[in-house]
């Protein structure tokens, strides 16, 4: 069916949050026209015992199916004109709407009247997008940082010895069976293998593994500081009992160039420490990356202040949450869960994404079919396959929009640094 909306009585609230809601009446005979047609549809179709098919009358159709085909009538009708409406008033909704107040009364001659609730894009005004200031940290990577990277490819392939008597110390490997003493006896002693010195277990607990020899146990006051998981309350005493049963030495290969072609496909020892400092600085160059464009996203933000639609953040949130899986599948106690816990978050980085878009429709930043043409082709080079089978492989993934989306917010990004003031900072 197909509705003029010029026979309709329409009315549009704007609400908070991007919140808009339609009052939309349909015409009685409208309705009554299409209630017709879907009698005359019924009949033709089914069939009932005594009848020849498609020769049902009407008001046998209507005395045993009535109840249905207003309910199917009142879906058509106001699903189509919620559509015409929309597509007249250029309306874009970015959730389903919310159908309320129905006002029908098949027995009466009144009209058909509804309510429908819906949120659309935000269109805020960025009065200011220049004049910011952001820190540009340095992305220079020390010898220490790269020594620290080596250290710890040597110990992954390291050589635990056991040691049979002693104490343990720093970076050592030990085993221990940890049980709490309560007023009322003690709990069932847990096991743990942890590094000394790695963090793995609370100060007081590490302090205490090396006071034993291996063999030997002792009971100890330990503090649980803020935030451990499995406190009962943190910063109360707790009485234990510790019992080292292992305690192991690591044997660390020799830093040499066997040692770097042990772990990888490097010549030498510097050829790994070169390959290492290099990829550390590309990892810190895009970190500071992120630093900078968040700090920059956020001043716009402060700047021109507006408010989100609650649907986006919670959409945002279930992208976050899914973990891969459908977010439509996420139960909404999750959702309402996570928004205690991350809903901040959430909204401002909403409120970024509405930065970037708004900037770039206003600017015409958005990216371009040469911009995506040169991306496949750098990252086709890099990858050492044809740009061709490198396009069709994202096409079938679905992966072209979201670089089209990150060279259109490189753009923005890039923008907003040249009418901004860059601190180099160490």
């Amino acid at each position: 069916m197909s509705i003029e909306v010029s026979r309709l009585q329409v009315s549009l609230e704007e609400g908070e949050r991007w919140r808009r809601t339609l009052s939309i009446t349909i015409p009685r005979e409208l309705v009554d026209k299409e209630r017709q047609a879907a009698i005359r549809r019924l009949s033709r179709d089914l069939s009932l015992p005594g009848f020849r098919k498609g020769k049902i009358p009407a008001a046998v159709v209507e005395r045993r199916f009535g109840p249905a085909v207003n309910e199917e009538v009142l879906d058509r009708v106001i699903g189509e004109s919620y559509r015409s409406v929309l597509q007249d008033r250029e309306l874009i909704p970015i959730n389903r709407g919310e159908v309320d107040e129905v006002n029908f009364d098949p027995a009466s001659d009144a009209d058909l009247s509804f309510r429908i609730s819906f949120d659309v894009q935000p269109r805020p005004e960025l009065a200011r997008v220049e004049g910011f200031k952001a820190e540009v940290p340095s992305a220079a990577v020390t010898d220490e940082q790269v020594d620290r990277v080596v250290e710890g490819l040597r110990r992954r392939e390291g050589t635990w010895h056991p040691v049979e008597e002693g104490q343990p110390v720093e970076g050592e490997r030990v085993a221990v069976r940890i049980e709490r003493l309560d007023e009322g006896g003690s709990a069932e002693p847990r096991k743990y293998e942890l590094t000394l010195g790695e963090g793995e277990a609370i100060p007081d607990v590490e302090e205490a593994i090396r006071s034993l020899a291996v063999g030997t146990e002792g009971t100890f006051t330990i503090t649980f500081p803020e935030g451990v998981r499995g406190a009962e309350e943190a910063g109360e005493a707790q009485e234990v009992r510790i019992h080292l049963d292992e305690r192991s030495q690591i044997e660390l290969p020799e830093l040499d160039d066997d040692f770097a072609r042990s772990v990888g496909s490097f010549e030498s020892l510097e050829e790994l420490r070169s390959k290492i400092r290099e990829d550390m600085e590309a990892d810190l160059a895009e970190r500071i990356e992120a630093g900078v464009r968040d700090a920059l996203l956020d001043q716009v933000i402060s700047a021109n202040a507006f408010d989100v639609p609650q649907s986006m953040v919670d959409h945002y949130i279930r992208m976050v949450i899914s973990d891969g899986k459908d977010p439509d599948e996420v139960p909404d106690e999750q959702i309402e869960f996570a928004r205690g816990e991350i809903g901040n978050q959430a909204e401002q980085q909403v409120k970024r994404h509405i930065v970037i878009e708004e900037i770039a429709r206003a600017r015409e930043l958005h990216a371009t079919p040469e911009d995506l043409d040169r991306e496949l082709e750098e990252r086709a080079e890099k990858l050492d396959m044809p740009v061709e089978r490198l396009y069709s492989l994202f096409q079938s993934s679905g992966r072209l929009e979201q670089i089209e989306s990150r060279i259109t917010e490189r753009k923005v990004i890039e923008f907003l640094k040249g009418g901004s003031t860059l601190v180099p900072v160490d």
